[in-house]
Protein backbone atom coordinates (compact mmCIF):
# COMPACT_ATOMS: atom_id res chain seq x y z
CA UNK A 1 0.00 0.00 0.00
CA UNK A 2 1.21 3.48 -0.90
CA UNK A 3 0.28 5.08 2.42
CA UNK A 4 1.18 8.72 1.58
CA UNK A 5 -0.95 8.64 -1.60
CA UNK A 6 -3.84 6.93 0.19
CA UNK A 7 -3.80 9.45 3.04
CA UNK A 8 -3.51 12.35 0.61
CA UNK A 9 -6.52 11.20 -1.41
CA UNK A 10 -8.55 10.53 1.74
CA UNK A 11 -7.82 14.10 2.82
CA UNK A 12 -8.78 15.30 -0.66
CA UNK A 13 -12.11 13.46 -0.35
CA UNK A 14 -12.90 15.40 2.82
CA UNK A 15 -11.86 18.70 1.23
CA UNK A 16 -14.02 18.06 -1.84
CA UNK A 17 -16.97 17.31 0.40
CA UNK A 18 -16.28 20.47 2.37
CA UNK A 19 -17.01 22.77 -0.57
CA UNK A 20 -19.98 24.75 0.86
CA UNK A 21 -21.98 25.03 -2.34
CA UNK A 22 -25.19 26.43 -0.83
CA UNK A 23 -23.31 28.95 1.30
CA UNK A 24 -21.26 30.26 -1.63
CA UNK A 25 -24.26 30.44 -3.96
CA UNK A 26 -26.28 32.31 -1.35
CA UNK A 27 -23.50 34.81 -0.67
CA UNK A 28 -22.38 35.31 -4.27
CA UNK A 29 -25.74 35.65 -6.00
CA UNK A 30 -28.17 36.64 -3.23
CA UNK A 31 -26.02 38.36 -0.62
CA UNK A 32 -27.23 36.14 2.23
CA UNK A 33 -25.90 33.45 4.52
CA UNK A 34 -28.23 30.52 3.79
CA UNK A 35 -27.61 29.25 7.33
CA UNK A 36 -29.45 32.26 8.73
CA UNK A 37 -32.66 31.45 6.85
CA UNK A 38 -35.14 28.60 6.61
CA UNK A 39 -34.02 25.52 8.50
CA UNK A 40 -30.54 26.93 9.05
CA UNK A 41 -28.85 24.15 7.09
CA UNK A 42 -26.33 24.78 4.34
CA UNK A 43 -27.67 22.24 1.88
CA UNK A 44 -29.79 21.74 -1.22
CA UNK A 45 -33.09 21.34 0.64
CA UNK A 46 -32.76 24.67 2.41
CA UNK A 47 -31.59 26.29 -0.82
CA UNK A 48 -34.76 25.11 -2.54
CA UNK A 49 -36.78 26.44 0.36
CA UNK A 50 -35.12 29.85 0.64
CA UNK A 51 -33.77 30.67 -2.83
CA UNK A 52 -35.99 28.65 -5.17
CA UNK A 53 -35.80 25.83 -7.67
CA UNK A 54 -32.99 27.05 -9.94
CA UNK A 55 -30.41 27.74 -7.19
CA UNK A 56 -31.64 24.64 -5.35
CA UNK A 57 -31.19 22.46 -8.42
CA UNK A 58 -27.71 23.84 -9.05
CA UNK A 59 -26.66 23.27 -5.44
CA UNK A 60 -28.08 19.76 -5.41
CA UNK A 61 -26.34 18.84 -8.68
CA UNK A 62 -22.96 20.04 -7.44
CA UNK A 63 -23.37 18.40 -4.04
CA UNK A 64 -24.13 15.11 -5.82
CA UNK A 65 -21.03 15.65 -7.95
CA UNK A 66 -18.94 16.21 -4.80
CA UNK A 67 -19.91 12.81 -3.45
CA UNK A 68 -19.30 11.09 -6.78
CA UNK A 69 -15.93 12.77 -7.35
CA UNK A 70 -14.65 12.09 -3.85
CA UNK A 71 -15.72 8.44 -3.92
CA UNK A 72 -14.12 8.00 -7.34
CA UNK A 73 -10.73 8.84 -5.80
CA UNK A 74 -10.65 5.22 -4.63
CA UNK A 75 -10.40 4.16 -8.28
CA UNK A 76 -7.37 6.45 -8.60
CA UNK A 77 -5.80 4.58 -5.67
CA UNK A 78 -6.27 1.31 -7.55
CA UNK A 79 -4.99 2.67 -10.86
CA UNK A 80 -1.88 4.01 -9.15
CA UNK A 81 -1.24 0.75 -7.32
CA UNK A 82 -1.78 2.35 -3.93
CA UNK A 83 -4.36 -0.29 -2.93
CA UNK A 84 -5.35 -3.72 -4.23
CA UNK A 85 -8.42 -4.05 -6.52
CA UNK A 86 -10.16 -6.20 -3.91
CA UNK A 87 -9.91 -3.27 -1.48
CA UNK A 88 -11.76 -0.89 -3.79
CA UNK A 89 -15.16 -0.98 -2.06
CA UNK A 90 -13.64 -0.33 1.37
CA UNK A 91 -11.85 2.76 0.15
CA UNK A 92 -14.85 3.91 -1.89
CA UNK A 93 -16.87 3.86 1.33
CA UNK A 94 -14.06 5.59 3.23
CA UNK A 95 -13.73 8.37 0.63
CA UNK A 96 -17.50 8.76 0.38
CA UNK A 97 -18.00 8.96 4.14
CA UNK A 98 -15.23 11.53 4.40
CA UNK A 99 -16.92 13.61 1.70
CA UNK A 100 -20.23 13.44 3.56
CA UNK A 101 -18.51 14.44 6.79
CA UNK A 102 -16.93 17.30 4.88
CA UNK A 103 -20.36 18.43 3.73
CA UNK A 104 -21.78 18.25 7.25
CA UNK A 105 -18.68 19.76 8.89
CA UNK A 106 -17.03 21.87 6.15
CA UNK A 107 -13.61 23.24 7.01
CA UNK A 108 -14.24 26.20 4.67
CA UNK A 109 -17.39 27.29 6.52
CA UNK A 110 -16.71 27.03 10.21
CA UNK A 111 -17.75 23.35 10.28
CA UNK A 112 -21.44 24.33 9.83
CA UNK A 113 -22.86 22.55 6.81
CA UNK A 114 -25.89 20.59 5.63
CA UNK A 115 -27.24 17.09 6.18
CA UNK A 116 -25.29 15.51 3.33
CA UNK A 117 -28.15 13.79 1.51
CA UNK A 118 -27.11 14.92 -1.98
CA UNK A 119 -23.47 14.06 -1.25
CA UNK A 120 -24.52 10.60 -0.08
CA UNK A 121 -26.42 10.23 -3.35
CA UNK A 122 -23.27 11.04 -5.32
CA UNK A 123 -21.26 8.64 -3.19
CA UNK A 124 -23.63 5.75 -3.81
CA UNK A 125 -23.93 6.68 -7.49
CA UNK A 126 -20.20 5.98 -7.81
CA UNK A 127 -20.53 2.62 -6.02
CA UNK A 128 -23.87 1.19 -7.19
CA UNK A 129 -25.11 3.28 -10.13
CA UNK A 130 -27.86 0.87 -11.22
CA UNK A 131 -29.54 0.66 -7.81
CA UNK A 132 -29.11 4.39 -7.23
CA UNK A 133 -30.63 5.15 -10.63
CA UNK A 134 -33.87 3.49 -9.53
CA UNK A 135 -33.72 5.26 -6.16
CA UNK A 136 -33.26 8.57 -7.96
CA UNK A 137 -36.44 7.92 -9.95
CA UNK A 138 -38.22 7.15 -6.68
CA UNK A 139 -36.86 10.38 -5.19
CA UNK A 140 -38.09 12.44 -8.15
CA UNK A 141 -41.50 10.76 -8.14
CA UNK A 142 -42.07 11.38 -4.43
CA UNK A 143 -40.77 14.95 -4.83
CA UNK A 144 -43.09 15.59 -7.77
CA UNK A 145 -46.09 14.28 -5.84
CA UNK A 146 -45.35 15.71 -2.39
CA UNK A 147 -42.84 18.54 -3.02
CA UNK A 148 -41.14 17.50 0.24
CA UNK A 149 -37.39 17.04 -0.27
CA UNK A 150 -37.05 15.49 3.20
CA UNK A 151 -39.71 12.85 2.52
CA UNK A 152 -38.23 12.14 -0.90
CA UNK A 153 -34.75 11.69 0.57
CA UNK A 154 -35.88 9.30 3.29
CA UNK A 155 -37.98 7.27 0.86
CA UNK A 156 -35.08 6.93 -1.58
CA UNK A 157 -32.70 5.95 1.23
CA UNK A 158 -34.99 3.22 2.51
CA UNK A 159 -35.60 2.05 -1.07
CA UNK A 160 -31.84 1.68 -1.61
CA UNK A 161 -31.54 -0.60 1.41
CA UNK A 162 -34.56 -2.71 0.48
CA UNK A 163 -33.64 -3.02 -3.20
CA UNK A 164 -30.36 -4.65 -2.24
CA UNK A 165 -32.31 -7.54 -0.74
CA UNK A 166 -33.58 -8.43 -4.22
CA UNK A 167 -31.40 -10.76 -6.35
CA UNK A 168 -30.98 -8.32 -9.30
CA UNK A 169 -29.57 -5.65 -6.98
CA UNK A 170 -27.85 -7.76 -4.32
CA UNK A 171 -24.21 -6.63 -3.98
CA UNK A 172 -21.31 -9.07 -4.17
CA UNK A 173 -19.91 -7.71 -0.93
CA UNK A 174 -22.30 -7.94 2.04
CA UNK A 175 -20.64 -4.85 3.52
CA UNK A 176 -22.54 -2.71 1.02
CA UNK A 177 -25.82 -4.34 2.07
CA UNK A 178 -25.13 -3.56 5.73
CA UNK A 179 -24.04 -0.04 4.83
CA UNK A 180 -27.30 0.51 2.93
CA UNK A 181 -29.38 -0.21 6.03
CA UNK A 182 -27.11 1.88 8.25
CA UNK A 183 -27.44 4.71 5.75
CA UNK A 184 -31.24 4.44 5.72
CA UNK A 185 -31.29 4.56 9.51
CA UNK A 186 -29.02 7.60 9.59
CA UNK A 187 -31.17 9.41 7.02
CA UNK A 188 -34.26 8.86 9.15
CA UNK A 189 -32.38 9.93 12.30
CA UNK A 190 -31.01 13.12 10.77
CA UNK A 191 -34.46 13.99 9.46
CA UNK A 192 -36.25 13.45 12.77
CA UNK A 193 -37.11 17.17 13.00
CA UNK A 194 -38.50 17.01 9.46
CA UNK A 195 -40.57 13.97 10.42
CA UNK A 196 -42.06 15.98 13.27
CA UNK A 197 -42.92 18.82 10.90
CA UNK A 198 -44.37 16.40 8.35
CA UNK A 199 -46.62 14.91 11.00
CA UNK A 200 -47.65 18.38 12.13
CA UNK A 201 -48.23 19.57 8.56
CA UNK A 202 -45.71 22.40 8.92
CA UNK A 203 -42.89 21.08 6.70
CA UNK A 204 -42.05 23.49 3.88
CA UNK A 205 -42.60 22.39 0.29
CA UNK A 206 -40.12 23.18 -2.47
CA UNK A 207 -41.31 25.57 -5.24
CA UNK A 208 -41.19 23.16 -8.17
CA UNK A 209 -43.44 25.32 -10.30
CA UNK A 210 -42.81 28.73 -8.78
CA UNK A 211 -40.94 31.64 -10.28
CA UNK A 212 -37.84 31.30 -8.17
Amino acid sequence: MNLPLVLGLLAAAYLIGSIPTALWVGRRFFGIDIREHGSGNSGATNTFRVLGKKPGSAVMAFDVFKGWAATSLASVMVSQGAIRPDQLLYFQLACGVLAVLGHIFPIYAGFRGGKGVATVLGMMLAIAPGTVGICLLIFLLVLFISRYVSLSSMTAGVAFALLQLLPPFRPDNSLLLVFGFVLAGLLIYTHRANIGRLRAGTESRVPLFGRK
